[in-house]
């Protein structure tokens, strides 16, 4: 009687979970990465509440509301610490509970009355905005982590 023998070696079986090991060994900076960029542009979304209201009171004109008052500084997110603005609208938040080489660190936006020309209370007001920057002066994040979106633009 000819029995064939059937199934894997020990070999093959161990050029398999080798390849898999490399394989899982690139994967998982990568995905690391992504998941803390994902989780980052939720901070940018929270960012994003403020964007209108700041916007709304450079459009309609008169004084502005000075530091931490422009009515968008109570947005409740998982991944932001706090959110806090200065006297012309600028708008930083506080990274908390992503991964340790995030937490603590900051991102802020920026309103613009032309490309490159932050806005001014003292002479935009009235004037509206052109465009916001996020990701840039303030920010403390490294721009790899920050999504594609918020990388000083």
């Amino acid at each position: 009687m000819n029995c064939a023998a059937q199934g894997f070696t020990l070999i093959e079986l161990m050029i398999t979970v080798a390849i898999v090991a490399i394989l899982a060994a690139i994967a998982l900076p990568a995905y690391q990465g992504y998941t803390t960029r994902a989780k980052l542009s939720e901070v940018v979304l929270a960012l994003g509440a403020c964007r209108t209201s700041i916007t709304e009171l450079y459009q309609s004109g008169g004084s502005g509301p000075g530091a931490n008052n422009w009515g968008c500084e109570a947005v409740s997110s998982r991944y932001v610490g706090s959110l806090a603005t200065d006297d012309n609208g600028v708008v930083t938040a506080t990274i908390a509970g992503i991964s340790t080489t995030v937490n603590g660190k900051t991102v802020t936006i920026i309103p613009m009355v032309t490309t490159g020309t932050p806005a001014d209370v003292i002479t935009d007001m009235g004037r509206g905005l052109q465009a916001w920057s996020c990701g840039g002066t303030g920010t403390t994040v490294d721009k790899s982590n920050l999504p594609s979106s918020c990388r000083g633009n």
